[in-house]
């Protein structure tokens, strides 16, 4: 299929990992953006990402899967067809708590996205963002 920064087919996307994690980069600054990322992620039951925040706005769409939020001291539960608004520079962190992946689509208000973790020092990770 003939592809563009216009027009991405998801299946050719290379996939990174953290552990209990799989990550495909949706669109970022490579295909031109400026101040948009998307990312789309597997968390593995019983999996979590690590407490972190970002330099910007995110929007997380919970496409299926149960977990819950871990966000300003509190623990908040959701399931499929959920969203998660996580404000600027606000630690957090989303806990699989299901018996099935946990599959979420984010969205990101800056290209490349900076992840740092609650003490602010950079958290590296092994994709484009």
């Amino acid at each position: 299929m003939n592809t563009s920064n216009h027009v991405v087919d998801n299946r050719t996307l290379a996939h990174a990992a953290l552990p209990g994690i799989e990550h495909e980069t949706l669109a970022c600054a490579d295909n031109g953006l400026a101040s948009l990322s998307m990312w789309r992620q597997t968390i593995a039951p019983g999996g979590a990402t690590p407490p972190h925040l970002h330099d910007c706005d995110e929007a997380v769409l919970i496409q299926s899967g149960r977990g819950e939020l871990h966000i300003d001291g509190r623990v908040i539960p959701f399931g499929p067809d959920f969203t998660l608004i996580l404000p600027r520079n606000v630690p957090h962190q989303i806990v699989n708590t299901g018996d099935e992946p946990l599959r979420v689509v984010a969205a990101f208000s800056m290209t490349p996205v900076q992840v740092a973790f609650p003490d602010g020092s950079p958290l590296e990770v092994p994709w484009r963002s």
